[in-house]
């Protein structure tokens, strides 16, 4: 099946080769020159484990294309998926303006039926507005040239997206003709022959379902890190507690670790949409609103365990910063904790030392000279006050911290993700600080 990708940005990129891989005929299709040269030359855009083989094996076996161009390629798909960016406004809401844009393009140039398919992460309402824009052009055109739209919101994790297309736990398709379900489970037939599910639903369905996915697994996280400052508070244990009710069939083990908040391109920004949609319909999501404010406070949780450990006053003193990424196994820094705790240690007078396996390059796009760039943990550590591990990588596990306690004159460890030992850490005398107790 041949089809089109519109954005060649973590979404696109990744479905894209994924739907390659296996063993459709796919073009990928982004403004930006620049990075499809470097798509071309098998450079890779963004940082995702596993990507780079595929997209070059891809390329190779003639599968993976990559232009600049949507209406070379248009009229040999079938199908065009969207999976450009929504950035969010400043009112919360998500910014249309691109999806709609490639919908006006779309509505300009096609010349038999296609499918248009809504990856990208939109509010409920954002398919039929794209149907608008494409009827719009069309009428231009004097044209009646039938498609249709259809939704199919993505679900992938950074660090893991390549096993959750390949091996997903749901897909997602709204579709309202017959004709798209047919053109979109031929797509999908290789995850129902490996008995994957693959649900359709009415398309303001699919689109609230991403929303509310996502907004749940932030609920979880927002509120163990609301239980976790409660069990400091009482002197409760936060793992205990998550030990106890994770348990329980009816709540499950996952999204229940405490720890210095969630970031990311995805839960900050689905958060604050699904919210603003909730406003623009007359609703207030009082929940959903709860949680980002609770994560947004959680973000300087680090910060502040250092300024009291260090009593109040953090002039001339240097903090060591393990972990810049949002997660591990990814570079992207949106909305990470490790920004709001690294300006307000700069705003408070310390020096900052920085290491992250992959993300320094992002670190120094976004905060330039301002911090001290490491080679390894231990070079961050060198002549460290305080050492604060904000991103769980697994290199950071299991440190030698006999040879820590020689680099640091300082003896305060603030564990944002509550990774490491007390009694390990507290026998070699270091003061040990973690979420929850």
């Amino acid at each position: 099946m041949n089809i089109l990708i519109l954005g060649t940005g973590y979404v696109g990129l990744v479905s894209g080769t994924c739907f390659a891989e296996m063993g459709s005929d796919v073009t990928c299709v982004d403004i930006d020159s620049s990075k499809i040269e470097r798509l071309r030359r098998g450079e890779m855009t963004i940082y995702e484990p596993g990507l780079e083989e595929l997209v070059k094996r891809n390329v190779q076996y003639g599968r993976l294309h990559f232009s600049t161009d949507m209406v070379e390629a248009l009229d040999r798909v079938e199908a065009v998926f969207c999976a450009v960016g929504t950035p969010p406004d400043e009112d919360g809401s998500a910014d249309l303006k691109y999806v709609l844009e490639a919908a006006r393009q779309f509505g300009r140039n096609i010349r038999k039926y296609t499918i248009f398919v809504v990856k990208s992460t939109v509010p409920v309402g954002t398919s039929q507005k794209v149907r608008t824009a494409i009827l719009e052009e069309l009428a231009a055109r004097g044209e009646n040239i039938p498609f249709d739209v259809a939704s199919n919101p993505e679900f992938l994790k950074e660090g893991a997206a390549i096993k959750d297309f390949m091996s997903p736990d749901r897909v997602v398709v709204g579709v309202d003709s017959e004709k798209a379900r047919d053109v979109l489970s031929r797509l999908y037939h290789p995850f129902l022959i490996q008995n994957f599910r693959v649900i359709f639903m009415d398309i303001p369905s699919a689109e609230m379902t991403k929303y509310a996915a996502n907004a749940m697994l932030a609920t979880r996280i927002s509120f163990m890190n609301d239980i976790a400052n409660l069990c400091e508070l009482v002197g409760a244990n936060v793992d205990s507690v998550r030990a106890g009710i994770g348990s329980d069939d009816r709540i499950g083990k996952k999204f229940l670790y405490a720890g210095c908040g969630y970031g990311g391109s995805c839960f900050p920004k689905d958060v604050k949409a699904l919210a603003h949609t909730g406003l623009e319909h007359g609703y207030r999501m009082e929940v959903v609103e709860a949680v980002e404010r609770v994560n947004e406070r959680q973000k300087s949780v680090v910060f502040n365990k250092i300024l009291t450990a260090c009593g109040g006053d953090l002039h001339g003193l240097t903090v060591a910063v393990l972990g810049l990424a949002f997660k591990p196994e990814t570079d992207d820094m949106r909305e990470a904790p490790s920004l709001v705790v690294i300006e307000k240690l700069l705003a408070a007078g310390a020096t900052v030392r920085v290491f992250d396996p992959v993300a320094m390059d992002e670190c120094r796009r976004r905060l330039g000279d301002s911090v001290t760039y490491c080679r390894n943990l231990y070079d961050a550590a060198t002549g460290a006050d305080v050492l604060a591990l904000l991103t769980e990588w697994r290199q950071f596990r299991m440190p030698s911290w006999t040879e820590i306690s020689r680099l640091m004159p300082g003896r305060i460890i603030v564990d944002g993700r509550n990774i490491y030992n007390r009694a390990e850490l507290e026998s070699l005398g270091f003061r040990y600080l973690r979420i929850g107790g």
